[in-house]
């Protein structure tokens, strides 16, 4: 039996207290009992003892007296195993502890247990003392490393070493010894080396058949019921019982039931595989047949490779017990249940849409539907119309949501209609559910998602955002594998986001995703959703870090996850005044406006990239489907919910476009708006304010007002806009420095800037800008531009076809024109001034309207 190598025991208190004793008086009396399984240092600790007695002149016997043999009472006697003794030599043993004049250690594991051995642990205990060896905890695998001088870098092993053998001495020890030597790179996950693996073959191969295929059993995963064990090992429950324990008490089970990770990649890689896949192959039989979770064994054969002898219905059966968690990996087996014979189902179609491979799902419902038993085709149609939902054929969809019949598909053509600019629905009456669908929590998410929709457009807002969220909340619990063409929560975030109530959106989006609801399908629409409501807030970096978790599985984006994605990277750019970024990435967002149709949960994309096209002068190539998306809320009835937040849009692009005419028309329905919500009311005003300072009529009180109802329903960035645009438009030196310093307060800056700053700044660009003039010149907008995109300067130089050197002036004198403290303030200043420039209309006092 293999002990502790040195350099040296790590013991725990236990036992280094009977060492310590020891060492202090050799010649003492001495009656210890040591028990633990195999591997925990028994004979080490014997060793010990020994070379401490032999050191002290004392004679040390290590061979268990027979009957009848003479045994020196001044002489140690160390008794190794005395679970392998038989009865008799156990009551020779029984008699020395008994005469209590012999000095006497016996050492043996918790089984087997006979009566003789029992009586005899029992004696050593009443009359002298019991140790107890156990596994070694973190702090004394540690411990073992650090006195390991072969090993490199031992601090860095302690947690991978203690994980991967439990703390077993014997198996820290075989484990040590592999990695002694070895090149680890630092912060590398290492697996067990080859050689500390074999050295678990002669354990094994010692073990009796019975005992090593319950280690096989075992080495499939989970926790296994003794009858369970019975059946595949043939064997009665006692006898079952008996094999645990002697596993037990080897070392190569643990208290738990379970095996460490190096043990069970012993029992696994060192058996023979034949053996391996018939034990897991019946276990999964087994197991299916009592109703028990067949996952984790189908798992250990797909480890081995051996995945394909697996019975298609064990491998369905595991296909759904992973759908919720893991859709991709439930689809992969529902495709090995079909290879195996399993004829496809509406659940491999659910998997792979879940997962969000919506070809694989649209190609198999759509077989489905044509080949299929009618309960299969009803699940399939809605698979399919789910799919087609996510890509933008919400008309189709909604014809197979209906077709398919439950009241769950009936909600979701309602919401489909809806968004469709379909009114008429909502003068229908709910739909009776002809399958007498049970009210389950998806059924009634559903059912609540279509109310708010339809309060959305024909009620209050606050009623369509209360049903919104009470349907996000009921898919909580158990949303992980509920398909939906659009989630409650998603909706419940638009909703609040079209009236200004961003926290309540965040929360929202942030449960779901928290809950997984709608499974790694919806999960990035949730999250396009929560870089929409940072980009607003004009938190661009975060926004920008949360739209790079979108596709960090590398799977291509559908079309509506796609148009909110380019959405928010022209948004993103815009407000950084990255006119490069914007030429590059127009294109790409006119694609994505191409490849989904205009529907009601689209506008608010469509209204930030006709911004950008106005910025860019290309906004004609955008008109028919805004065209369009006016013409859907006008067949709805011009819901103000839903068409503030596009007004609001299409000012700003008349602005950039230089139609005063049209922005008046969007201030109007606006301002005829305002009474419907706190929100509409806000913009209302603050739209109203804008073209006022455009006209060159800057009142700064209402200015501040607006702009600070503007940051306090979340539009942030544009709040500090309209303050800094009032700002560089007036002449009155105290009210740009009012509106300068709300403009900075607003950008999330502390009042004042630097010291004393902002009134110095604020006279600077007085000096520079008056309500008719711009504070730069034309090509100091050039290099503001550049300076504002990233680039050095000379990069700036090459491509204005001047110097670095003179880049260098402009910049020096922007900043000191604009009396900045540092760069940083002065970009933000930059940002603000240079926003609104495009056609030369900006920082052009526009014609007074005819009429107020």
């Amino acid at each position: 039996m293999n002990g502790i190598a040195e350099p040296g025991l790590t013991l725990d208190k236990g036992p280094q207290a009977l060492l310590d004793a020891v060492g202090q008086d050799p010649t003492g009396p001495l009656t210890v009992g040591i028990a633990g399984p195999g591997g925990h240092g028994k004979t080490a600790l014997l060793a010990e003892l020994a070379r401490i007695h032999q050191r002290a002149g004392i004679t040390v016997r290590t061979a268990a007296p027979e009957p009848g043999e003479p045994v020196d009472p001044d002489a140690l006697l160390l008794v190794d195993d005395a679970h392998l003794l038989d009865d008799a030599r156990v009551g020779v043993l029984l008699r020395l502890v008994a005469t209590r004049r012999h000095r006497l250690v016996v050492a043996h594991r918790p089984w087997p247990r006979s009566a003789a051995l029992s009586e005899l642990v029992d004696s050593l205990r009443r009359d002298g003392q019991a140790v107890l060896l156990t596994p070694f905890t973190r702090e004394q695998t540690a411990a073992y490393l650090a006195a390991t001088p072969e090993l490199d870098r031992p601090g860095d092993l302690v947690d991978f070493v203690h994980a991967q053998t439990a703390g077993v001495p014997r198996d820290v020890e075989r484990l040590v010894r592999g990695l002694a030597g070895a090149e680890i790179p630092a912060g590398t996950v290492v697996t067990p080396p080859r050689s500390a693996v074999g050295e678990f073959a002669p354990d094994l191969d010692v073990q009796p058949a019975e005992v090593r295929l319950l280690l096989l059993a075992v080495a499939a995963g989970g926790l296994l019921p003794v009858s369970m064990l019975g059946t595949l090992l043939g064997r009665e429950p006692a006898a079952v019982d008996d094999l645990i324990a002697a596993t037990r008490a080897a070392g190569l089970l643990g208290a738990d039931g379970r095996l460490a990770p190096i043990v069970r990649r012993a029992v696994t890689t060192l058996s023979p595989a034949t053996d391996r896949t018939a034990v897991w192959r019946r276990l999964t039989e087994l197991q299916l047949a009592r109703g028990g979770a067949v996952l984790p064994l189908v798992r250990s054969l797909l480890a081995v490779g051996a995945l394909g002898d697996c019975p298609a219905s064990t491998l369905a059966a595991a296909a759904g017990e992973a759908l919720a968690d893991e859709p991709a990996f439930a689809a992969e087996l529902f495709a090995a249940a079909t290879a195996a014979g399993r004829p496809a189902s509406a659940e491999q179609a659910l998997a792979a849409a879940l997962a969000g491979n919506l070809d694989d799902a649209l190609r198999l419902a759509d077989r489905l539907l044509a080949t299929a038993a009618p309960p299969d085709r009803a699940e399939a149609a809605v698979v399919a119309a789910t799919a087609l939902a996510h890509r933008g054929h919400v008309g189709r969809s909604v014809e197979l949501y209906r077709w398919s019949g439950t009241a769950s598909a009936a909600a979701f053509a309602i919401v489909g209609r809806l968004a469709m600019g379909d009114l008429g629905v909502t003068a229908e009456p709910p739909a009776a559910d002809p399958t007498d669908e049970p009210p389950t929590l998806h059924a009634s998410a559903a059912r609540l998602m279509a109310n708010g929709v339809r309060e959305s457009v024909s009620g209050p807002p606050t009623a369509a955002l209360s049903a919104l969220v009470q349907a996000a909340a009921l898919l909580e619990p158990d949303g992980r594998a509920a398909l939906l063409p659009d989630s409650p929560a998603a909706l419940a975030a638009l909703t609040a986001v079209h009236c200004g109530e961003l926290e309540i959106a965040e929360r929202v989006l942030h449960r779901a995703l928290s809950a997984g609801v709608g499974g790694p399908l919806m999960a990035r629409r949730h999250r396009l959703l929560q870089a929409w409501i940072l980009m607003v807030r004009g938190e661009t970096h975060a926004a920008t870090e949360r739209l790079a978790t979108v596709t960090l599985d590398g799977r291509q984006l559908e079309s509506r996850d796609l148009l909110f994605a380019a959405a928010i990277r022209m948004g993103i750019a815009r407000r950084n005044s990255d006119l490069g970024a914007l030429k590059r990435g127009w294109g790409q967002a006119l694609e994505a406006v191409v490849r989904h149709p205009v529907d009601l949960f689209t506008l608010l994309p469509l209204g930030e990239l006709a911004i950008a096209g106005a910025r860019l002068g290309d906004l004609a190539r955008l008109e028919p489907y805004l065209r369009e998306g006016r013409a859907l809320l006008g067949r709805l009835g011009n819901p103000p919910l839903w068409g503030v937040p596009l007004h609001w849009s299409g000012l700003h692009a008349a602005i950039l476009t230089g139609e005063p005419a049209l922005a008046d028309g969007h201030v109007a329905a606006l301002l005829a708006s305002a009474e419907h919500s706190r929100y509409a009311a806000v913009v209302a005003a603050a739209a109203e304010s804008w073209v006022e300072v455009l006209r060159g009529v800057v009142d700064p009180a209402r200015v501040e007002a607006a702009a600070r109802g503007l940051h306090d329903t979340g539009l942030c960035w544009d709040g500090a806009r309209l303050a800094g645009q009032a700002a560089i438009r007036t002449a009155d030196r105290r009210a740009m420095t009012t509106l300068l310093e709300c403009a900075r307060a607003l950008q999330g800056r502390p009042p004042g800037g630097h010291g004393g700053s902002t009134s110095t700044t604020a006279e600077s660009t007085a000096r520079a800008t008056g309500p008719t003039q711009q504070g730069l010149s034309d090509r100091e907008y050039e290099v503001a531009e550049l300076v504002l995109a990233g680039l050095t300067y000379r990069e700036i130089g090459d491509r204005l076809f001047i110097s670095a050197k003179t880049v260098e002036h402009h910049v020096a004198r922007m900043r000191n024109r604009l009396n900045c403290a540092n760069r940083a303030e002065l970009l933000a200043l930059l940002r603000t001034i240079v926003a609104d420039r495009a056609s030369d209309t900006a920082g052009q006092p526009w014609p007074q309207r005819a009429t107020r």
